[in-house]
């Protein structure tokens, strides 16, 4: 009876822990009740009263806040203190910009499905719809990116349309006359751009993203707001940011602009203002833009405005024409000719009404950038990353049908269809991280994590997916021509992995050192009490740390040894077992990361290494429930099942390597050892999608079908015979609907009905022998005429080739 009632206790205190009821009251309670049935019994031996009274102090200790303040918790805010590592001003406001949504429930160890799968992101308006479907439409069919890329910009009737046609001012509300798109819109536009040009869509989404136009829009004075965001939204003026500086790109906090304040004459007057000195490089839009936003530190050495000299970093707006001010040079980024180049300031004078927000923004730049930089960072290159994967997939699964060797369409070859397989993937989970995160935008969150997570993976998938497209197109990938329509956004892929937080920093620094803090329940709230000394609220934040701890180490022993299977899932289908693990996941992440932060304290901020893991194993299970999200969203169409199941597949072998990684790299060996016992028991179990998976995902891009249309769905795809695209589309349906007669001929030869001969007189013996009819040797011959056509390079005389840029 003692060994059942045992047993039952300890069920019931482990239950207690997997659920998150408390571990120290649940310990308690074991301890004492049975401690009391074996007093009542008579059965208690010195050694157990000795632990049933021990266990009933810890209980009292542990379980009763006045005892546990005292003895337990001032001791440990006192050492805390000790440790923590030493938070400046600006590294406080880049912590707490920003709102946490999904990705907290993933830092929880039991995220939420349904709150997940109940999430209705905001879909596009019939306005909006009609933009993409015409201005937008209207301006692909304008530009030629060849040509853009020869003479170096948008020709002068591309920029009129712009501008006409407000695409400067999509961010910009309706009131100002701006188009108040939503983000999805928004990115919507940059990923059809994407498709077409390059250079296009960076001339359009840096207006719409972090810089003059949303600063205003948040900060802004109504007198600045008035004067400055009607021209903006016509393209009257044409905005760009300066922030990079030769000695501050990722750390952009310490730039070396200042702008001391001082009387001078501006305009005849004599007035208060910044004179500015400053020298700033990389910034897009620079060589041709009117009004430039600056980001410097204002000093006021003199106590003009009263307080303290050092002001804090400032945003303010700049008249091209300003005195002092040197603008107009360019940099050459790859070869993509997007106006982008250095602005440098000497002795500069603006007066304070130039302060984005005037008088009461200075000192509050940085505070405005770590806000708005969410939204940007959400919208601009993760579109950009979806447009040239979504037309990598339209190409490569296009060329892939209709180029042949040995006989055959080179897609049917396996070593074909392993990167087709990770293009068509990648397709998939991209854009339904694109379309998730849009969506918490418009929902009014700032998602600082996330948008983090998909600037930086996103843009690898694309430089994975570029590089794949261009070994499969081979030979007619590596020359350059109209033809050629991968060959700038290949070029460009180095761009877009560098700005907006190079992904190396992003990755090892800013995921998840942001999100240890911002997504964890109780760090930040341990920080903010040791910070004001307030015992009590690090006593509650402590004590709901240490219950949280206990039960994702609880749970991700037994989700481990269960395989996840004691995890609950939001649904029934075949998909189940993918949120299960990916609850298993979820779990082990947050104990690890407790554990890390416990056993390394302030040094893991230096640890590179192992947050760069811990920020992959958060970013895949993003991106993994983006994909169920998607695929829930969309109807969970049975077609789709390959996609989803290659892109979990992907997923969870890149969290379960980078759990690993993490382990084995864990520098207390000790730990680590117990660390594994709990979170891979069984140690590597995931694999990568397997050969069957792939050629089948693989098929998606090859078949011409549904399938193809809705992954690529957001681009731009010539309805003529466009060189590139347009080629290659009509070739792909010719070869398609050609099928059925090389069936035929293939079958005869198969049988003997016809003799094997070189492929350009097989349809005529198969007509001879009556296999085909005249019509269907006509349809071949044509596909055959359009396969020829759209597999050829461009080529240049020596005077046209001396000239090319």
């Amino acid at each position: 009876m003692i060994t059942a009632l045992i047993i039952a206790a300890l069920l019931w205190f482990v239950v207690g822990l997997y659920l998150g009821r408390g571990y120290l009251a649940w310990t308690g309670t074991l301890i004492l009740g049975i401690a009391a049935f074996l007093v009542d019994q008579g059965a208690l031996t010195i050694g157990l009263q000795i632990t049933a009274e021990v266990g009933a102090a810890i209980a009292a200790l542990f379980g009763i806040p006045a005892i546990r303040r005292v003895v337990v918790s001032a001791p440990a805010l006192s050492f805390v203190r000790g440790i923590l590592p030493t938070m400046g001003e600006t590294e406080r406001i880049a912590l707490e910009a920003g709102t946490v949504g999904w990705d907290g429930e993933l830092f929880s160890g039991d995220p939420d499905w349904k709150k997940l799968l109940n999430f209705q992101p905001p879909p596009l308006s019939e306005k909006e719809r009609a933009f993409l479907d015409g201005p937008v439409e209207e301006f692909c069919r304008m530009i030629d990116d060849w040509e853009i890329t020869q003479s170096r910009d948008l020709p002068e009737d591309g920029w009129a349309f712009l501008k006409k046609n407000g695409f400067f001012g999509m961010i910009i509300p309706e009131e100002y006359g701006g188009l108040g798109f939503s983000g999805l819109a928004h990115s919507s536009v940059v990923v059809k751009l994407t498709s077409r040009s390059i250079t296009a869509a960076v001339v359009v989404m840096v207006p719409n993203s972090l810089g003059p136009g949303e600063l205003l829009v948040h900060y802004g004075t109504e007198e600045q707001k008035e004067h400055y965001l009607p021209r903006l939204a016509r393209g009257e003026d044409i905005p760009c940011f300066a922030l990079t500086e030769p000695t501050a790109g990722s750390d952009a906090a310490n730039g070396q602009s200042s702008g001391v304040v001082c009387n001078a004459t501006y305009d005849g007057k004599e007035v208060l203002g910044l004179r500015l000195n400053f020298s700033k490089r990389y910034i897009t839009l620079a060589p041709v833009a009117t009004v430039i936003g600056l980001a410097f530190r204002a000093l006021d050495p003199d106590g003009l405005l009263g307080g303290e000299e050092d002001l804090g970093i400032t945003c303010a707006l700049l008249p091209r024409d300003l005195d002092g001010m040197d603008i107009g040079n360019r940099h050459d980024p790859m070869g993509i000719p997007f106006p982008n180049g250095p602005i440098f300031g000497t002795d500069a004078f603006i007066p304070l009404d130039f302060v984005i927000g005037g008088h009461d923004g200075i000192g509050q730049g940085w505070r405005m950038l770590m806000e708005s930089l969410a939204a940007g960072r959400s919208i601009s290159l993760p579109a950009q990353s979806v447009g040239a994967v979504q037309l990598a997939a339209r190409v490569a699964g296009a060329y892939g049908t209709v180029r042949e060797q040995f006989g055959s369409p080179i897609g049917r070859f396996e070593g074909i269809e392993e990167p087709l397989a990770r293009i068509a993937g990648h397709a998939y989970f991209m854009d339904a991280a694109r379309r998730l995160t849009c969506g918490f935008v418009d929902a009014g969150e700032k998602p600082s994590v996330p948008s983090a997570i998909v600037k930086a993976y996103l843009t690898e998938g694309m430089r994975q997916c570029m590089n794949d497209a261009l070994d499969i197109r081979a030979g007619a990938a590596i020359c350059r021509g109209p033809r050629n329509i991968l060959a700038q956004g290949y070029a460009g892929v180095p761009v877009a992995i560098t700005v907006e937080g190079a992904n190396i920093l992003t990755r090892s620094m800013i995921v998840y050192g942001q999100g240890a803090i911002r997504c964890h329940p109780f760090v930040q709230d341990e920080m903010a009490a040791v910070a004001e000394d307030d015992l009590g609220r690090f006593d509650r934040a402590l004590f709901g740390h240490v219950n949280f701890t206990t039960t994702n180490a609880t749970r991700s022993l037994l989700l481990g040894i269960s395989g996840g299977r004691l995890a609950k899932a939001p649904v029934s289908g075949f998909e189940a077992p993918y949120y299960r693990k990916l609850t298993r996941y979820s779990a082990a992440f947050a104990f690890l990361s407790d554990m890390a932060l416990m056993t390394l304290g302030g040094s893991l901020k230096r640890r590179e290494k192992l947050s760069g893991r811990f920020a992959d194993a958060l970013a895949w299970m993003y991106l993994g429930s983006a994909a169920l999200k998607r695929f829930s969203d969309d109807g969970r169409p049975d077609e789709d099942k390959v996609l989803l199941l290659w892109s979990l597949e992907l997923a969870l072998f890149r969290i379960e390597t980078a759990l690993a990684g993490l382990l084995d790299n864990f520098p207390v060996r000790p730990v680590a050892w117990f660390l594994r016992a709990l979170v891979l028991p069984y140690r590597l179990t995931r694999k990568l999608p397997s050969d069957i998976r792939g050629s089948q995902a693989a098929k998606a891009l090859l078949e011409g079908d549904e399938r193809r249309e809705r992954l690529t769905a957001d681009i731009f795809v010539p309805k003529d015979d466009t060189p590139g695209l347009g080629l290659l589309e009509r070739a792909m349906e010719m070869a398609v609907d050609a099928r059925p007669v090389v069936a035929k001929i293939r079958d005869a030869i198969q049988t003997g009905m016809v003799e094997k001969t070189p492929a350009e007189t097989l349809a005529e013996r198969a007509l001879e022998a009556d296999i085909i009819t005249l019509n269907e040797k006509g349809a071949l011959d044509s596909a055959d005429t359009a396969r020829l056509k759209a597999i050829q390079v461009d080529w240049f005389d020596a005077e046209t080739y001396q000239a090319l840029r």
